[in-house]
């Protein structure tokens, strides 16, 4: 107790030489509660971004790869297609086992099948081979001759027949990629609205009726093109008919119409990529395809993954369970952190700048403590030689600049409040703002009424999109964390300062000290 008292006594006897300390600690006080305001608005936002943007693996086909193997075997263009018809598609069953994995939160895949389209030039998978045949004709050709005319004749003439006429026919053979049906429309199947990426994302949005929550009935959604061309409208019936097997027909009903708003169509083309794009769900595609085992499709798994962490291990993973060498696991990691690069700057320069500072104030304190302790060598010798322990000396200055160092921070703290607050809404403002939209816009997206959307949404998490409250008041920047945070500081720069004098102190005589004194 006495110590806590001496060390009162003392600031206010040295009051001039401690405000200047304050001060310092002021000002280290403010730019740490600036800094760790803008590294915490950092954090929030890259979070929500996270939340948003989920890190996601797909199976590709690895065209480099399949072309490189091609070139190594020196196969024709003939031989190129055969081998590539020879590469299995990826099979449900096999997407199920790549999908029970540690390192997944969820997974999902569609189902659609392929189409050819017409009058278009397209890089094609297919190749006319032309070959020859040789043929023999039997052609009768009569040559007279007057008499006499072959050695041994009569005299009344005669006559010879000859066959040696030939011919030569082509024939033509038409070489194709066997994965690709002869369709008119492309078929789309989802499990789920998380699955409809188009749709999330504002690419197909709906102008009329809803993409039905059902996932198995035989409701499907077309676009403006097909139902402006067709006079369709919500409600109607279509017939879906099997590209190979014109006898099997199916029937749905339309439950929406859709409109591409972010097409990359160019001006060649009256209509959007998505024109013939014809989306219902993976139970009645699968439903289609069963009924005719003749039927191609293309599965397109999507794996969300649990952190950075697990990208490498997944992708080792799926290689050890079988996946095919032609096939290569992609993820959208490079676009998520490319996305996060410039707030992630922000928070790195936050944190560089409080160690800078934190480094700088320290070095202050020890020279300030240093010339404090130097010109109070007179009262340290008397303390000692009156029987107070170093320790207890010593303990005595770190309280006096611990008292200091609290009142320093409560202000300075007041004050990087006052100034960060602003700072730390303005960078969180436009993800604010982006995120509330995109939630709010979404159920626009699938034209499913708003309340029924949002209920959805907040109930199953769904579409990565956070629901972040505007920070608009000092206490949701400079919150609890932050605080501890501060007073972490404190505590720092009182041992930091206070080194200098324990130093100094345990190695003053108290003998010598008042020698030079008299």
């Amino acid at each position: 107790m006495y110590i806590i008292k001496n060390a009162y006594l003392n600031i206010k006897r040295n009051i001039s030489r401690n405000i200047l300390i304050s001060i310092i600690i002021i000002v280290i006080a403010a730019a740490c509660t600036v800094t760790l305001a803008i590294r915490e608005s950092a954090e929030k936002i890259i979070k929500s971004y996270e939340e948003e943007n989920k890190i996601e693996a797909s199976i590709t086909l690895n065209r480099e790869s399949l072309m490189n193997s091609f070139r190594e075997a020196n196969k024709t263009q003939e031989e190129m297609i055969n081998s590539f018809n020879s590469i299995e598609n990826i099979t449900e069953e096999e997407i199920e086992n790549y999908g029970s994995s540690e390192y997944l939160n969820d997974f999902y895949y569609t189902i659609e099948t392929s189409v050819n389209a017409k009058d278009i030039t397209e890089a094609t998978d297919s190749l006319v081979k032309e070959t020859t045949e040789t043929t023999t004709e039997t052609q009768t050709r009569t040559e007279n001759f007057p008499g006499g005319g072959f050695p041994g004749g009569d005299h009344g003439g005669s006559s010879r027949t000859t066959t040696d006429k030939k011919t030569t026919t082509k024939k033509t053979e038409k070489i194709f990629n066997e994965k690709l049906d002869n369709g008119a429309f492309t078929l789309v199947g989802y499990n789920s609205y998380n699955d409809m990426k188009e749709f999330i994302d504002g690419t197909f949005v709906i102008t009329d009726g809803e993409v039905s929550s059902d996932f198995e009935s035989n409701s499907c959604v077309i676009s403006e093109e097909i139902a402006s061309l067709n006079n369709l409208s919500v409600g109607d019936t279509i017939t879906i008919v099997d590209p190979k097997d014109s006898k099997k027909t199916y029937e749905f009903t339309i439950s929406g119409i859709y409109k591409e708003e972010k097409s990359e169509t160019t001006n060649a083309s009256m209509f959007t990529n998505s024109a013939n794009k014809i989306i219902t769900n993976v139970t009645q595609v699968k439903n289609i395809l069963n009924a005719n085992s003749d039927l191609n499709s293309t599965i397109t798994p999507t794996f969300i993954l649990k952190d950075e962490a697990s990208v490498d291990k997944f992708i080792e993973e799926v290689k050890n369970k079988g996946l095919n060498e032609y096939y290569e696991v992609t993820t959208n990691l490079d676009e998520i952190n490319q996305g996060s690069e410039s707030i992630k700057n922000v928070r790195v320069f936050a944190t560089t700048f409080l160690i800078i500072t934190l480094i700088i104030g320290g070095v202050v304190l020890i020279i300030l403590n240093i010339i404090n302790i130097r010109e109070r060598k007179y009262e340290i010798g008397v303390l000692r030689t009156i029987g107070m322990k170093k320790s207890m000396v010593s303990l005595q200055f770190a309280f006096e600049l611990l008292i200091v160092c609290l009142f320093g921070l409560c202000l300075g703290a007041s004050i990087g409040s006052a100034c960060s607050v602003n700072v730390a809404n303005n960078l969180l403002a436009n993800e604010i703002s982006a995120a509330q939209s995109k939630y709010d816009n979404i159920g626009n997206n699938f034209g499913v009424a708003g309340s029924n959307m949002k209920d959805y949404t907040r109930n199953n998490k769904s579409f990565g999109v956070a629901e972040v409250s505007k920070i608009n008041t000092i206490n949701a920047v400079v919150d609890f964390k932050v605080l501890i945070e501060l007073l972490g500081i404190g505590i720092l720069l009182t041992l930091i300062g206070s080194l200098g004098s324990m130093i100094a102190i345990s190695r003053f005589s108290p003998l010598n000290i008042l020698k030079e004194r008299s």
